[in-house]
């Protein structure tokens, strides 16, 4: 379903009169369709790149939403949401930030309740996806089948085997996929895998990541499906299983939704921090699009209530290149590269996305710090290994869209991480040690841990191949 909003120019008859106007109608035949901000001014419809947004809970609102449109020539044109009153409500947010911007009301925002709807408008230049975690995968696939430009929110899927489908389609789309691992536009992160490469530490020897664990809880008790939420869509391609408020979002709200904690639909925190952080290690490490060969270790997961994934954990990977990957809650939260010359911790300091973030508000956590003060006043020379730099992360994917570049965070590396963490969780599973092959992507000699690669997708909700 689709709210109806006042019809408008569009931006191809707005470009092909205008240029004719400015150039004249014989200069004007195949100009492109992104021309210099000199000519029109970056507002102009020429110019700017519309973006839907799918998801609009939490983190939309609080991330995703103001981190696009913050810049002058990204807009917001369309919402969408499984949830009618999440969606109306994402509308009015729109609207009355540009109301605000632009000193007069504003109500140019279309709301769609089906994103496949969204992804016809051919006005919509590109998508944020910003649902929960089990939604990723398929709706970028089919974002980028409709050749609309994505940043999808981490973690990149909720399997591995969905996670290598989606960077293949995505891949070869052409479109610019950007995942939300932010940490690559921190500075600090930047730099801290910049000294690492360049053996500011001496050889790499151990990475230590520190994570949150989620408690135990929620209510089971059946309730009815709220008016207005398609609950059997909300659910995807996951097991049809019956409604409870803590099992979705709040329906007051927008406070930390219950989806997080089940294992349904993602495999807590570490996916959900650890794709910020195994990410950030892997910059580190030159290990973006690989993976460890070996994995082992221990959680402990809920014996009751609604609420499944790890509590309180420690697990262990080697890499090909003999580094060994440390991950559990017992640790301070970041990441920290241990040499055989000295060390290095990275993390966001006092930064939070959302205020449920680990140590949120915390004046105590050192964004940068070593073993020797020196490494971290080393400067990369130019004939030195030096990282793509990103100021903001949105702002990057848009640019590469503009300008049609690579964003520091694309697809292969995206899934990578991800699957990276499933790795961890799999063999949290299991209790035991587990091989795997990062380049066919599948684990040796062992078919108990294959069959955890991929789970069962319910239609008509499946990713399909072609």
């Amino acid at each position: 379903m689709v709210e109806q909003t006042k019809s408008t120019i569009s931006r191809r008859h707005f470009l092909n009169n205008s240029v004719k106007a400015v150039l004249g109608t014989s200069l004007a035949v195949g100009f492109p369709a992104i021309v210099p901000a000199t000519v029109f001014g970056k507002r102009a419809p020429s110019n700017r790149i519309n973006i839907g947004a799918i998801g609009t809970g939490r983190i939309s609102r609080i991330h995703d939403l103001p981190g696009v449109w913050q810049h002058d020539y990204a807009q917001v044109i369309a919402v969408c949401d499984f949830d009618k009153k999440r969606a109306q409500e994402g509308k009015e947010l729109v609207n009355e930030y540009y109301t605000k911007r632009d000193g007069k009301p504003y109500d140019g925002v279309r709301v769609y309740h089906d994103y496949r709807e969204l992804l016809k408008n051919k006005d919509v230049d590109a998508v944020i996806i910003s649902t929960p975690d089990h939604w990723h995968a398929k709706i970028g696939v089919d974002a980028a089948r409709a050749k609309k430009h994505i940043y999808m929110q981490k973690p990149a899927s909720l399997t591995i085997a969905e996670g290598r489908m989606m960077s293949d389609i995505i891949g070869s789309s052409g479109v610019k996929f950007q995942i939300g691992s932010q940490q690559r536009s921190s500075e600090q992160f930047r730099y801290a895998a910049e000294l690492v490469r360049n053996g500011r530490i001496g050889q790499l020897q151990t990475v230590f990541v520190g994570l949150p664990g989620d408690p135990a809880g929620g209510e089971e008790k059946e309730m009815p499906v709220p008016a207005g939420l398609d609950y059997d869509m909300w659910l995807g391609s996951t097991p049809k299983v019956h409604y409870t408020e803590d099992r979705v979002h709040p329906q007051n709200g927008y406070g930390r939704p219950g989806w997080l904690r089940c294992e349904q639909f993602g495999a807590g925190m570490i996916t959900g921090w650890g794709a910020h952080h195994v990410d950030s290690a892997h910059w580190g490490m030159g290990m973006e699009r690989s993976g460890p060969i070996e994995v082992w270790g221990t959680a402990q997961f809920p014996t009751s209530g609604l609420w499944d994934v790890h509590g309180i954990f420690k697990t262990e990977a080697l890499y090909a290149n003999g580094v060994r990957m440390v991950v559990s809650n017992e640790i301070p939260n970041g990441v920290k590269f241990v040499g055989s010359e000295g060390w290095i911790f990275v993390s966001r300091g006092d930064y939070q996305a959302t205020s449920s973030d680990p140590g949120a508000g915390s004046t105590q956590a050192k964004k940068l710090d070593a073993s020797d003060p020196r490494i971290m006043q080393s400067v990369i020379g130019p004939n030195e290994f030096h990282l793509p730099v990103s100021k903001e992360h949105h702002g990057n994917w848009l640019d590469a869209i503009r300008d049609n570049k690579t964003p520091i965070a694309p697809v292969e590396e995206a899934h990578r991480s991800c699957s990276a963490c499933l790795l961890h969780h799999i063999a949290m599973k299991l209790k035991r040690k587990v091989y795997w092959d990062p380049a066919k992507e599948q684990f040796k000699n062992d078919d108990e841990a294959n069959k955890m690669v991929s789970r069962v997708q319910r239609e008509p909700y499946a990713i399909k191949k072609t």
